[in-house]
């Protein structure tokens, strides 16, 4: 599904998510696929964004700021967040992160944290007890194992993802877009192993007489280019849906017949993420009550023309795969609504809980770090998953939160970063933070 795994999609403004309007267009004198047994179109029904009930988040602690240009937690800062016991956990919503912090564990302890926050082993006896811990307990689980730690200044911004449904066709149609897995002679560069000190960064491109050059952008795919270099995996109805589950990272594309298709990021093509929804929002094209991922989809569908220009801006292009099984995370594991969130692993493992205390309810709770995204960066910046569905499409499709995070690491994890900082100190290294609070 993102990211890595299923692109990170987000939410209304950095355009998250998506699927298209109630109903889908005829297109160049085709009819939309029936519904299974029927002549009427299949018009899946999208209901419109889910209106928040609104929440007061618990205010950050003070102290934290978030230095210009921070590559990490520990460049960033960390503060001692408030005692676990304090913060209000809800039962049935911590249960299905207790569960999804289960799944995450093993990969959690043997994977290299870049954050800087704690070690593979530190994660050890959480781990060892949440295979004992039984549903019920699982908020007494997160307040005993875990302290929450704040980094930065704490502000969270968070958004939504899940999994579209799309009408498709295993056949070509006149205006119909083709849905490609990744082209032939698409190539990985691993920057690190050129120079250490481009450690962690990569590229994307293709191979060009003597020269890797970059990998051709959004209009060019559009236009051909990926003829005869690229497997299609069937053909999506509207582009405008297409274009959105490529945001999404992953999806369903049902066809004529009634028969599911399910695709999942396999790769792209190396540009830079745009977030079409703020271009639309800066040039006014946006009116109030226009801004969730609903009413971005109506515009674009209301001015194919200068709708088909605008997403032509975000160059980025997503390549996808069959999938037989359930959708998968960053981590190559299953992710789970309500419980799963994409994070930058710079700033939050992945694979651990991290509480948000947001300003709308329903995105309030613990949540685990299970995926990443291109538009995901930075500190507590996260995106929240909620599985597939039209429920999951009305939440995602509105989310937009803004409060407080607090990572969750294992007892012990603070005052050891304390502890590292000071030995990188004094040994001339660079050692990170802010003081102890209590």
């Amino acid at each position: 599904m993102t990211r890595s795994g299923m692109i990170a999609l987000a939410g209304a403004l950095a355009l998250g998510a998506c699927v298209g309007p109630g109903r889908l267009p005829d297109t160049a004198g085709h009819r939309p696929p029936s519904r299974p047994g029927t002549t009427a179109p299949w018009t899946p029904s999208h209901p419109p964004a889910r209106q928040p009930t609104p929440s007061v988040p618990l205010p950050p602690v003070a102290g934290g700021v978030v230095p210009a240009g921070a590559a990490n937690a520990t460049a960033a800062g960390l503060v001692r967040g408030p005692d676990a016991l304090s913060l209000p956990f809800d039962s049935a919503q911590a249960a299905g992160a207790l569960a999804a912090f289960r799944v995450s564990c093993p990969s959690l302890i043997r994977r290299a944290d870049t954050s800087g926050l704690a070690n593979g082993a530190d994660w050890q006896p959480a781990c060892t007890a949440a295979a004992q811990t039984a549903p019920r307990d699982a908020a007494t689980f997160f307040q005993r194992w875990f302290e929450p730690v704040q980094v930065g200044d704490g502000r969270a911004f968070a958004t939504g993802y899940y999994i579209p449904e799309i009408a498709g066709s295993r056949e070509p149609r006149a205006g119909y877009a083709p849905v490609y897995a990744r082209p032939d002679d698409l190539v990985d560069v691993d920057l690190g192993t050129f120079s250490p000190a481009l450690a962690g960064k990569s590229i994307r491109g293709r191979v060009e007489g003597r020269k890797l050059v970059p990998y051709y952008d959004r209009t060019a795919i559009e236009e051909g280019a990926l003829n005869g270099r690229a497997r299609i995996l069937g053909y999506a109805v509207d582009p405008v849906e297409l274009f959105f589950l490529q945001v999404q990272g992953s999806g369903l594309v049902r066809m004529p017949d009634g028969s599911i298709l399910r695709i999942g990021y396999d790769s792209q093509n190396g540009r830079d993420y745009t977030g079409i929804g703020a271009l639309m929002k800066s040039r006014g094209l946006l009116q109030p009550g226009q801004t969730s991922m609903q009413g971005i989809v109506a515009w674009l569908h209301a001015h194919p023309e200068e709708g088909r220009a605008i997403m032509r801006e975000n160059k980025s292009y997503v390549f996808f795969r069959e999938l037989s099984g359930a959708p998968l995370g960053a981590l190559g594991l299953p992710v789970s609504g309500g419980a799963t969130v994409a994070a930058d692993p710079a700033f939050i493992p992945l694979g651990a809980p991290v509480f948000l205390s947001m300003d709308r309810a329903d995105a309030n709770g613990v949540w685990i770090a299970q995926d990443t995204g291109g538009a995901i960066k930075g500190a507590n910046r996260v995106d929240t998953f909620w599985g597939a569905g039209e429920e999951a499409r009305a939440i995602a499709g509105g989310m937009s939160a803004r409060g407080t995070a607090f990572v969750l690491l294992p007892i012990g994890s603070y005052d050891r970063w304390l502890a590292r900082g000071a030995s990188a100190a004094a040994t001339g290294g660079r050692g990170g933070g802010s003081t102890p609070r209590r």
